[in-house]
């Protein structure tokens, strides 16, 4: 069943216009994304679709009394009750009928069985009884402290009052309130901010159980994946509709343009053939009939528009003028910190050349503590940090603080390069987006994004060998977090980072550091290599924990092991989770041909038709699936063979 409908939408901003041609479609425990780059208007059409605001084209139809839930990116509570009360507010309604329940108790316990009035009240009381029962009076209290628990608010944090939490502690409160009220149709902008792993993984797991309908904008593309099963794209000032996850929607995105472009090439070749013909025949007498015949069929031609995409991307690469020793860091019993008050520690690990680690762990444990203490702007409360020879260190700070918020986005790079010339400066910029007037804003006016990329300008232009980056994914729109992992790939040296964004890790890290407020363990591979060893400990029953990973000098051969165990790991899951694709698919096929081969079904050629149509769709579908899964197995094949 559809539950919101949007029809031939548009938005203006002045003489300019945003989007036009908007359609979307919500169905009844939809799963949807909405994606596009910043700045496309994704926040606007969300605002119109939950009723906030109005297009100025077009119409936006919802069911009756649908009920929407609408969570802004960032927003949080604002209120002088405590957490438990706050939340409590959602089920005001419920109090209301216990109230009249115990009313009702009352007058039944003062009336007499035999008495005229006494069933009428009975009545009245099973039915409060029984609608109270069907609204969760008896489990609300429970679905509270679940979901209080899973944004990891414990007990001891009801009786906190709200005011007093951070910002990101309202944000996860706000949108705890939301689900608590469970709208038929909830609307998430960003949600995953503020949020540590623990919490997503929660969060992803309820979500996919929700009654309701769900629409979601974020650059959490690991979220995505798991979470939604359709995805608009908001692109070019239009939405295209893509069936699938994250992931998916990438590949189908590639191929529609990739047909695109051929169809469209091949019509130009078609003109341009028709041109020549008209323009070398329409003067010659004997051959004018049939030029002028070429010359309508090009006037009635439908022609195609050029393909074109609004996603622009930064490009830049890193680089260094030297290579480091095998022993890059060395960090030995660190306790941090601030003030003598411990996050965490004793910490000791080794970072050796070329290892991407990745560190992760809850909010508030210290991470970002942990990298300014490796950089010696936060002294350690105790232990060693040893840096390894020639290193050429790049530091990318999450908040931001080494950009000079007075300076313009053109001398904040010119000034720290003052040999190099205007025109090669603005030419950097403008890889990263910044072009024409945008190199003469001030930086304290620039967003979080603009801040992010200037930042990253920086960086790409001194040499590095050693990177260290601090949540380098936030503020960054999905395009440009790809173009940073493809950076990060290519780059020869070694990398250090903190990040709660779980694609990037997949795609970047060789190793994991979990922090945790005892120390730090050391796990092989990537996040999902991280989950895997996890799950795995855990099935064991045991806690064994895996010490710092410490490669000696000269190990090289052992890295380059690993990196390809890594690799055949990724090719492993590409042909496992095809294969599962592929049985899916028959399993589908084999329920609609038993469906179609019932008597009642047999004779009904309506319905007949329509089985009969899902039928194909699902066997050309398997057909691609089975053709994807013969070339992944060959990849995963011809890799055996390579490094066997």
């Amino acid at each position: 069943m559809i539950l919101l409908q949007v029809n031939d939408v548009m938005r203006r901003f002045g003489a300019d216009v945003l989007f036009h041609n908007i359609n979307l479609q919500i169905h009844d425990h939809g799963r949807t994304a909405l994606v596009g780059r910043n700045g496309a208007g994704k926040t606007t059409l969300l605002k119109m679709i939950a009723g906030i605001t109005t297009p100025d084209e077009g119409t936006i139809s919802k069911t009756r009394d649908l009920t929407i839930g609408y969570l802004a990116q960032d927003q949080g509570l604002d209120s002088k009750n405590n957490i438990w009360a706050e939340l409590d507010l959602v089920f005001a309604p419920l109090h209301e009928m216990e109230k009249e329940i115990h009313r009702l108790e009352e007058q039944l316990a003062n009336l007499d069985p035999q008495d005229a009035n006494y069933q009428q009240v009975m009545n009245k009381y099973d039915r409060l009884q029984s609608d109270y029962k069907k609204q969760g009076g008896f489990e609300y209290e429970s679905r509270m402290r679940g979901i209080l628990k899973g944004f990891g608010f414990g007990e001891e944090y009801y009786d906190t009052p709200v005011d007093a939490l951070s910002g990101g502690q309202k944000t996860k409160l706000a949108l705890a309130k939301i689900l608590l009220q469970a709208p038929q149709l909830l609307i998430l902008d960003e949600p995953t901010n503020h949020l540590d792993m623990n919490v997503l993984a929660w969060l992803e797991d309820y979500l996919k159980s929700y009654q309701g309908a769900l629409l979601v904008v974020s650059h959490d593309r690991y979220f995505l994946d798991h979470v939604v099963h359709d995805v608009y794209d908001l692109d070019n000032r239009t939405l295209i509709h893509y069936t699938g996850n994250y992931t998916q929607f990438v590949a189908h995105k590639r191929e529609r343009l990739k047909a695109e472009w051929k169809h469209y090439n091949q019509q130009q070749k078609k003109i341009a053939k028709l041109e020549d013909f008209v323009n070398r025949n329409i003067v010659r007498a004997s051959t004018t009939k049939r030029a002028q015949a070429r010359r309508k069929q090009l006037a009635k031609m439908d022609k195609l528009e050029r393909p074109e995409t609004d996603d622009q991307s930064i490009h830049f690469h890193f680089h260094s003028d030297k290579a480091s020793g095998t022993e890059v860091l060395d960090v030995k019993d660190a306790k941090v910190g601030y003030d003598e008050q411990v996050l965490a520690g004793p910490l000791s690990f080794s970072v050796r050349k070329p290892q991407r680690i990745g560190i992760i762990g809850p909010n508030g444990i210290g991470k970002s503590t942990l990298l300014k203490s490796i950089l010696h702007q936060i002294p350690l409360i105790s232990g060693t940090v040893k840096f390894g020879a020639n290193l050429e260190i790049g530091y990318y700070d999450q908040e931001q603080q080494q950009l000079h918020p007075n300076k313009t986005v053109l001398d904040e790079v010119w000034d720290e390069h003052p040999e190099v010339s205007e025109q090669d400066i603005r030419s950097l910029l403008g890889s990263f987006l910044f072009v024409g007037d945008d190199v003469y804003k001030v930086v304290h006016e620039l967003s979080g994004g603009e801040k992010a990329r200037l930042e990253l300008t920086k960086l790409s232009f001194k040499p590095i060998n050693f990177l260290i980056l601090d949540e380098p994914t936030n503020h960054l729109d999905i395009d440009s977090r790809e173009v940073l992992e493809n950076a990060i790939n290519e780059f020869t040296g070694t990398v250090l980072f903190v990040s709660h964004d779980r694609y990037f890790i997949n795609q970047v890290a060789t190793d994991v550091l979990d922090m945790h407020q005892d120390g730090i363990t050391h796990y092989d591979g990537d996040y999902d290599d991280y989950l895997a060893e996890k799950a795995k400990q855990e099935k064991a029953t045991t806690t064994t924990t895996i010490p710092s990973h410490q490669p000696s000098k000269g190990k090289q051969s052992y890295q380059q092991s690993k990196e390809v165990q890594k690799a055949r790991r990724k090719l492993q899951r590409q042909v496992d989770k095809l294969e599962q694709e592929m049985t899916d698919l028959e399993t589908q096929q084999e329920g609609l041909q038993e469906k179609m081969s019932q008597p009642e079904i047999a004779t009904n050629i309506g319905k007949l038709t329509d089985l009969q149509k899902k039928l194909d769709a699902t066997k050309k579908q398997a057909d691609e699936v089975e053709l994807n899964w013969t070339t992944a197995a060959k990849k995963l094949e011809d890799f055996d063979n390579q490094h066997s």
